[in-house]
């Protein structure tokens, strides 16, 4: 019985649905950049859910929206002096291409905020009929945060407290610190569309309740997104969907965890960011296909809720790992033996005991270096019939995670291929001076203590092309010959 734990309740739920129906609703990209590794996490997760719902006999209806108006989208625009839908065309498509390289299938439906505006103003103007919103002195339009009386039932967080932590910027006009905007009114240079309360566009939280109520309507099953999401925007649309609709908004509510670069969080502010190509990139910029499967293989080795940490190291692990299974599966065909009509249920038990306990990708992972290993003792054995139950396992329930997909030869030899390190900006600045090892050395530790994790990474990869062992410790960079 299939398990998922819940955010709204902290705990894990039986997930059963009689019709056989399950409608899920994620919080797709805003637009206005390339899609970073936080994004490819969300991507892989969330397919791979839908893959197992679907693998389980269920008929999944997934809506991912694409948020394409949004003060960040308007900001990026004006400073490269383009056109927002430009702007937004372009990351759209980037993002559809990283979505292929990690091998997301499309979901079923991708609404976005410029094609909602009337099922917005309508949800708005509910809200106001409804005496839950109102329109400020400035010509904004704000949720009234006090006349819903869960507010902070999905983050465990209490009004009080939120009000005494909360400010109020200067050009607001709102009742409440907590009252936020469902509509901004127009601003000189910025899009604007008709509304009941004069030009203007819409604030980001009512776009996702539009969006999911008029995909998926006013009440349905499952609500995902990342964990930074929670608060305050899923918690503003239960407040305004159940406002506005009078029903429960969601059932069950999934949040993946954060991606961490060496143990700390991914920000732009800590100079720790990953874009999903810069990590292709590092895989293999030649191959970004199979590049994707050994991303996408790194990270469902963590359990969704879990920290993500992101390292090479262990970015270079997953591809060994994900290398031996594939290196089964290619030795038994080397020696005549192909996938059997069936699989071994023992194994499919276990996987699947795995997957309904919330989805728990790391235990699923296990299952499968276990299947690999008994191929192997099986040809070794010269237990052909056996062995070709377990290739037939393999593939199935590894392509249950959507993976182990290519062709096993194919992917051995490009696990084999001749790796580029590329020198570091960095070490390039040194050019009027040897760059020796203690160079090198100097300017990774200078990079640690600087939080440029981008430099330290190339750093330790240049060492380590030269045929260094690089070590961490408390007192800097340690290296030695391999």
């Amino acid at each position: 019985m299939l398990q998922i734990y819940n955010s709204l309740t902290r705990q894990k739920e039986k997930f059963e649905r009689p019709d056989r129906k399950v409608d899920i609703y994620v919080c797709g990209m805003t637009v206005y950049d390339y899609c970073h590794l936080g994004h490819a996490r969300v991507m892989v997760v969330f397919d791979v859910i839908v893959r197992y719902l679907r693998a389980t006999g269920l008929e999944v209806n997934y809506v991912r929206n694409i948020t394409d108006i949004d003060d960040k989208i308007i900001r990026r625009a004006r400073e490269n002096d383009e056109d927002i839908d430009v702007l937004t065309g372009r990351y759209i498509a980037a993002m559809h291409e990283d979505e292929q390289a990690l091998g997301v299938l499309p979901p079923d439906h991708e609404p976005r905020a410029t094609d909602s505006m009337d099922a917005i103003t309508t949800m708005i103007a509910t809200l106001i009929d409804k005496g839950f919103a109102y329109q400020a002195g400035n010509g904004d339009v704000y949720y009234d945060v006090s006349r819903f009386e869960n507010y902070g039932k999905l983050s465990n967080k209490r009004m009080a407290d939120l009000r005494a932590g909360s400010r109020v910027e200067i050009d607001e006009a709102k009742d409440d610190p907590l009252d936020f905007v469902l509509w901004k009114a127009a601003r000189p240079g910025e899009p604007a569309w008709d509304s009941a309360w004069g030009k203007g566009r819409p604030g980001w939280h009512i776009e996702c309740s539009a969006m999911s109520t008029t995909c998926l309507g006013n009440h349905f099953d499952i609500h995902g997104g990342g964990m930074d999401l929670k608060f305050p925007h899923h918690e503003n649309e239960i407040a305004q969907s159940e406002a506005a609709t009078g029903e429960k908004f969601v059932d069950v509510w999934i949040h993946n965890g954060f991606v961490q670069i060496n143990e700390e969080k991914m920000s732009k502010s800590l100079g720790n960011f990953f874009t999903v190509r810069d990590v292709l990139a590092r895989v293999d910029k030649d191959d970004g296909q199979r590049a994707g499967e050994i991303i996408r293989y790194f990270i469902l080795q963590s359990h969704y809720r879990s920290p993500l940490n992101y390292s090479l190291d262990l970015l270079a692990s997953a591809e060994k790992r994900l290398a031996g299974l594939y290196r089964a599966l290619y030795r038994a065909g080397q020696e005549g033996v192909s996938a059997a009509a069936a699989g071994d249920t023992a194994y499919d038990r276990s996987f699947r005991a795995a997957m309904d306990d919330d989805f728990n990708t790391s235990d699923a992972l296990a299952v499968l270096d276990g299947i690999a290993g008994e191929i192997n003792r099986a040809l070794d054995d010269k237990a052909t019939d056996r062995a070709a139950v377990l290739v037939m396992t393999l593939k199935e329930l590894g392509g249950l995670l959507g993976s182990l997909a290519d062709n096993p030869e194919i992917f051995l030899k490009y696990m084999s291929r001749t790796k580029s390190v590329a020198i570091p900006q960095a070490v390039l600045n040194f050019n009027s001076r040897e760059v020796t090892v203690d160079v090198l050395v100097s300017i990774r530790d200078k990079a640690r203590r600087e939080k440029d994790w981008k430099t330290s990474d190339e750093v330790r990869d240049a060492l380590k092309a030269q045929g260094y062992v690089v070590e961490d410790g408390a007192d800097g960079t340690r290296v030695r010959k391999a």
